[in-house]
């Protein structure tokens, strides 16, 4: 699997986007969406084959989770190799996870080999890909303070240097909740207690759904 990982953020797809090419005589159609899941792809899946009911061919491939480790490639009657493994190069070639392309084909009557298959395929995904809005997710743990008035100005100055967002609670004492990117929660506990001499603590809670950009 050759993909950038980064502990603090990934890249999915927007929205559904489409594309269409014909190499000779066949048509290939690639859609490609945004899915959170296994069984999302899945779903997506069967919405693309009642749609093209009618297709030789429903090829697909998608990454799941920030790390691409949950993924599957399928040929759906083509040679091994030469449609599934394709299509899932170029989501990792664009740097992708979450999403899912399938590429339906109609045969036009000429064979094209495995070697033109695999041009097909991977090609008709990559234009797809090339018009596909790229969003950014921020994976961030929440941290937790609760403080007096008098240090407010010193927790949003340090919570404007690493915070992706944060709410604020305002009572008897002041209760923060801030979402901070995983690469930098452990140094933001530790300046937190050391810059207050020991005054304020920080309490770490479990990974944060993902932030979208």
């Amino acid at each position: 699997m050759d993909i950038n990982l980064d502990i603090d953020k990934y890249s999915t797809v927007e929205d559904i986007e489409r594309t269409e090419i014909k190499v000779k005589g066949s048509k290939f159609i690639a859609t490609v969406a945004p899915v959170k899941s296994r069984e999302e792809a899945m779903l997506f899946l069967d919405q693309m084959r009642t749609e093209f009911f009618d297709a030789t061919h429903n090829c697909f491939a998608f990454r799941i989770g920030w790390d691409g480790n949950e993924f599957r490639a399928a040929d759906d009657g083509e040679p091994a190799g030469s449609a599934g493994k394709p299509i899932l190069s170029m989501l990792d070639k664009f740097d992708y996870r979450d999403a899912i392309i399938v590429v339906t084909r109609y045969f036009g009557g000429t064979k094209l080999g495995v070697g033109g298959l695999v041009r097909a395929y991977g090609g008709s995904a990559e234009e797809t890909l090339k018009i596909t809005k790229r969003r950014t997710l921020n994976r961030t743990r929440s941290v937790e303070i609760k403080c007096a008035y008098e240090d407010i100005s010193f927790i949003k100055r340090m919570i404007d240097d690493v915070a992706i967002k944060f709410e604020e609670n305002y009572a008897e004492a002041v209760d923060f909740c801030i979402h901070i990117p995983n690469s930098k929660v452990d140094s933001f506990v530790s300046n937190i207690y050391s810059r207050s001499n020991g005054k304020i603590t920080a309490s770490v809670r479990g990974e944060d759904n993902p932030y979208l950009l």
